[in-house]
């Protein structure tokens, strides 16, 4: 639960927003009893419905898609294991007194990142691989399929594993057409951190989020 995929559309729309519709469903407990497959498509529904219903006032003013991320995905990232997770060897290495600040900086980066990727969100339909039982399982990969008239499909994969202590299962990488988002992410940080420490990381994402959430114009048919 990116701007990884700057370079292309895939990674602009298909992987962030149904990754952040992915991690929508990363509170679920054990005690619910509910299959993280079944609720990958129920949340799906969901949110794709609420932009729908909400797309005169979000095409006005785009800067609702924060609000929608936040209040539909964000109480439900697991955003503290995935920002520690992208440091990787770096981790042991930066400061322990910014580490707080990377990952308040770093929630806001995926809430800026989930609403640039829902303004590409056209209506196109998702198909998710058929259910089955995760009882014993401390990891799933559930795929789906993003299907639009007139393009290739795209396929994406989401990983899920279910936390030790809380038996919750959360989201905690995604894959869209062999493209990690964890991977992805690691790797632009890497020489980021190696030559200019955090701060620049942390830098490098306050001036995402500090720019305004435009709609593109041939995708603004919600």
């Amino acid at each position: 639960m990116t701007l990884i995929g700057e370079n292309n559309v895939i990674n602009k729309w298909a992987l962030l927003l149904l990754s952040g519709i992915l991690l929508f469903c990363s509170g679920l407990t054990q005690a619910e009893e509910i299959n993280p497959y079944v609720m990958l498509e129920e949340v799906a529904t969901k949110t794709f419905s609420r932009i729908k219903e909400e797309r005169q006032l979000i095409e006005a003013d785009p800067e609702l898609l924060r609000k929608v991320m936040e209040e539909e995905l964000l109480p439900y990232v697991d955003y503290n294991f995935s920002a520690l997770k992208v440091l990787g060897k770096h981790y042991k290495k930066v400061p322990r007194e910014k580490i707080p600040e990377y990952i308040s900086v770093f929630r806001s980066y995926l809430i800026t990142t989930y609403a640039l990727a829902m303004g590409y969100y056209n209506g196109q339909d998702v198909e998710f691989q058929p259910v089955r039982d995760v009882t014993d399982e401390r990891t799933v990969t559930v795929r789906a399929v993003v299907k639009e008239p007139g393009r290739p499909d795209i396929n994406l994969a989401f990983k899920l594993r279910k936390n030790k202590k809380t038996n919750e299962w959360k989201a905690y990488d995604m894959v869209a057409e062999g493209i990690s988002l964890l991977s992805s992410k690691q790797s632009e940080f890497e020489s980021i951190l190696r030559k200019d420490g955090l701060q620049k990381v942390i830098d490098m994402m306050k001036n995402t989020v500090n720019k305004p959430i435009n709609i593109d114009p041939e995708k603004k048919g919600i």
